[in-house]
């Protein structure tokens, strides 16, 4: 299409919209505009205050978060009670999507730090939406699985390199 017309015909504020934004995660980017819509129906946008809870360690979890704006907290307590931070994300970041597949306790708390608007994407939605809507709700969770598994790859290789320290480290204390 030539550019002139596509400019007149492009869809005024698509780019504000919950399904552009959607579009922008990893684990959405391969979903077209009809899959996108039928995401944003089963998505429930939320509003925290600075400091306000979004969970905590131990609960639950029921679902995960994409950041639309604001910041977000991640940590837990140690054995005296005292915060240790874990992460900061910001617009863009999510977080809890283990919850989407396991219904297990939360290993870490979550707050906002500044007011913050949480896409949620929650299991009970997920799984309603896989039984009414099969094909798109795949799609939706072969992005997910990709997500999960790249992190955990990540992890992976984390340990590994954690591994290597520690056996380096054993070596020169050996050695002295």
């Amino acid at each position: 299409m030539n550019p002139f017309w596509n400019n007149i015909f492009r869809d005024r504020g698509y780019e504000k919209s919950l399904a552009y934004f959607l579009s922008s995660m990893p684990m959405f980017k391969d979903l077209e505009k009809r899959e996108l819509a039928f995401l944003e129906h089963i998505v429930h946008v939320r509003n925290y205050e600075v400091n306000e809870t979004i969970f905590s360690e131990g609960d639950i979890g029921s679902g995960m978060y994409t950041i639309r704006s604001g910041q977000v907290q991640i940590y837990t307590l140690d054995e005296h009670g005292l915060e240790i931070d874990q992460a900061i994300l910001g617009a863009g970041d999510f977080f809890g999507e283990i919850a989407l597949t396991a219904s297990r306790p939360r290993c870490a708390s979550a707050r906002a730090t500044e007011t913050t608007v949480l896409i949620g994407l929650f299991r009970t939605d997920l799984l309603e939406a896989v039984r009414r809507s099969p094909a798109p709700s795949a799609k939706i969770m072969l992005g997910l699985n990709r997500v999960v598994s790249d992190r955990l790859l990540q992890c992976s290789c984390q340990l590994e390199e954690v591994k290597e320290q520690l056996a380096d480290n054993q070596k020169q204390h050996t050695n002295e």
